[in-house]
């Protein structure tokens, strides 16, 4: 579902800030995005009913009409045992469509946001390269699109007209700056909605700033590596935002910066929970050691607790395989829920109380070589059970007695599936690449929607990778990103793609129903030269990165879950600096945390110097605080 860049940038070269591009979009051109099309039946809750191109734009100028778009939609399940959702709706974007032969890819949000009931994004691992911004011009191009004959010839006409009209008629046209305009449920431009102080959102615990402009509040620098090392983790408590560092965890105050606390870690942190206890508790594995000549690749195998609110390490153990031996268990993954914390990898698990750390079970494993591949946590607990050779492997997904480990249900995954990932375990919604259809790295294909009380599956919904943009890690458990449950539903980004404007793209956020596979009405639209990515739920509604343009600082809104309404909760500084500092994070992997009128940006894997611009200043952490 993410789709490469067309020039990939050098990891080692900054981004280049190019030069002003124009506002004012021209006409879109006939066919693909933007073009008209018949509007759907009901469409998404227009008043007027004219023609709408498949993300529900209105053109100002219609062209020709375009040519016929092939049948079909998505959110469809495919043919089989599989429940069946309503008949698909005409072809275009948010519409269920016939599915392709075969299906998916492996991928890695949900969770909580570091405070209690707070869901919160799952992070990626090494930082990627930074991809080229939106809106603009690309290296080597002539600085934007280009114009095609067709585009040429409707301005042309649109020209020809003005003139003819002469003087006495005015022709307006729309500008092209979506940054300020946010989108309505029908996916026309509307009002946002904003509140004053103390202005609560629908269905959520968030509430809208007095004033929605934001200002730096601290920048942590990145640390000086010789290689790539890992700092995954960020959470929030009431007073700390807290941050892994190299070797060490540190908390600073959520509004200063200051360093309120650090402690050390034997070793580099390998992987950490996203999710966090009431009483502001989280668990993490790291090495047992730094590394030595002897040992250049220390193990993963130390599960730990950290007290996020008194700032130290409440425990840390290691332990060994259910099948004997003494050598210490290597850990891929760890969760939390409840008071369970659960660790899994390819060599074994084991479940811990939270509180002390105390063994609570381990999975059982047996001749046939079956093993828990990995566990999500949050309002329950479910694994990934792997079983079968490697060539045929054969993987069920089961939810969990916390404090037992016993199996609550079960579901069998299709065959096909190397990987499946828990994108929710409230209500149980997984994601996998089936039979390697995906295509993009993405590892999605399908989602499937399971009743976690009898394991059985309520539906499949078939997710279009060259449509949908979310993502899951390949082979871990629970490291999905771009998407978020909530309502009963689950909430997509649509792929970039064309908007109005000559530069840069666009995307909407799509909702599927998770008892029918359906996809609903309605949209959120990103707004010309925007891009939108949910991060977390908040009650019923979704918080969402807005990331713009080159030109733009990048804004954090809250996305109604029935609506689709779009309130905007920060808008980020303009300035240079600031917007060259801000977009140095790539949304893919980049931990992003929203709350209480404070936003934090962090990297969750640091690199070696630039070689080409050594002394330029690159952040670990930057915060933003509104007033």
């Amino acid at each position: 579902m993410t789709q490469p860049p067309q020039q990939p940038p050098n990891p080692d070269e900054p981004s280049n800030t190019p030069p002003g591009t124009p506002n004012t979009p021209p006409a879109p051109p006939a066919g693909g995005f933007g073009a008209p099309q018949d509007p759907p039946p009901g469409g998404f809750g227009r008043p007027t009913p004219p023609p709408a191109d498949p993300f529900g734009k209105q053109p100002q100028q219609p062209p020709a009409a375009p040519q016929g778009a092939p049948a079909g939609g998505y959110g469809t399940p495919a043919p089989g045992s599989y429940p069946t959702p309503p008949a698909p709706q005409p072809n275009g974007y948010g519409y269920p469509q016939a599915p392709q032969p075969g299906y998916g890819y492996p991928q890695g949000p949900g969770g909580q946001h570091g405070r209690p009931g707070m869901p919160q994004q799952a992070y990626g691992y090494p930082t990627q390269p930074m991809q080229p911004q939106y809106g603009a011009p690309q290296p080597g191009g002539s600085g934007g699109k280009k114009f095609s004959t067709q585009m040429q010839i409707i301005v042309a006409a649109a020209v020809a007209v003005v003139l003819i009209i002469g003087a006495g008629v005015i022709y307006s046209a729309t500008s092209g700056d979506g940054g300020k305009d946010e989108a309505s449920s029908s996916g026309s431009t509307g009002g946002e909605g904003k509140g004053g102080e103390g202005s609560g959102l629908a269905g959520g615990s968030e509430k809208v700033p007095a004033n929605t402009k934001s200002k730096v509040a601290f920048q942590v620098p990145q640390p000086v590596v010789k290689d790539i090392v890992t700092v995954e983790g960020s959470w929030l408590t009431d007073k700390a935002y807290v941050k892994s560092g190299i070797n060490e965890v540190n908390g600073y105050d959520r509004d200063k910066g200051t360093k309120l606390w650090s402690f050390p870690l034997p070793g580099e942190v390998c992987t950490t929970s996203r999710h966090v206890s009431k009483d502001y508790k989280t668990a993490i594995v790291f090495q047992e050691t730094k590394p030595t000549k002897e040992k250049k690749y220390p193990a993963c195998n130390q599960v730990g607790v950290i007290d996020l609110a008194a700032g130290k390490l409440l425990w840390s153990k290691s332990v060994t395989s259910a099948t004997g031996g003494d050598r210490p268990v290597t850990f891929d993954e760890v969760t939390l829920s409840g008071t369970t914390v659960a660790a899994g990898g390819t060599s074994g698990g084991a479940a811990f109380k939270l509180a002390d750390g105390a063994e609570l079970w381990k999975p059982k494993t047996g001749a046939d070589g079956c093993y828990d591949r990995g566990y999500a946590g949050g309002e329950a607990l479910a694994v990934v059970r792997k079983c079968g050779t490697y060539d045929s492997p054969q993987l069920t997904v089961q939810a969990l007695n916390p404090t037992t480990g016993a199996p609550l249900s079960s579901y069998q995954m299709p065959a096909g599936v190397e990987y499946a990932h828990i994108v929710s375990t409230k209500p149980l919604v997984v994601a996998a690449d089936v039979g390697d259809t995906a295509g993009d790295g993405s590892g999605i294909s399908d989602f499937f929607s399971i009743d976690a009380a009898t394991g059985k599956l309520k539906v499949r919904i078939p997710a279009d990778a060259e449509k949908y943009a979310g993502d899951c890690d390949s082979t871990e458990v629970e490291k999905c990103q771009n998407m978020a449950v909530g309502n009963n539903r689950l909430y997509l980004p649509t792929e970039r793609h064309d908007g109005t404007s000559e530069y840069g793209d666009t995307n909407e956020v799509v909702a599927f129903d998770l008892d029918t596979g359906k996809l609903l009405g309605g949209r959120a639209d990103a707004g010309d030269r925007h891009i939108l990515t949910p991060l977390r739920m908040d009650g019923t509604s979704i918080i969402a990165y807005k990331e713009a343009p080159y030109d733009k600082g990048g804004q954090v809104v809250s996305i109604d879950g029935e609506t689709f309404k779009q309130t905007t909760l920060m808008e980020n500084p303009d300035d240079e600096a600031v917007r060259k500092a801000e977009k140095r994070f790539n949304i893919g992997s980049a931990e992003l945390l929203y709350s209480d009128g404070q936003f934090y940006m962090a990297a969750s894997s640091v690199h070696k110097p630039s070689t080409v611009t050594p002394d330029e200043k690159v952040y670990l952490v930057v915060a933003y605080g509104t007033d």
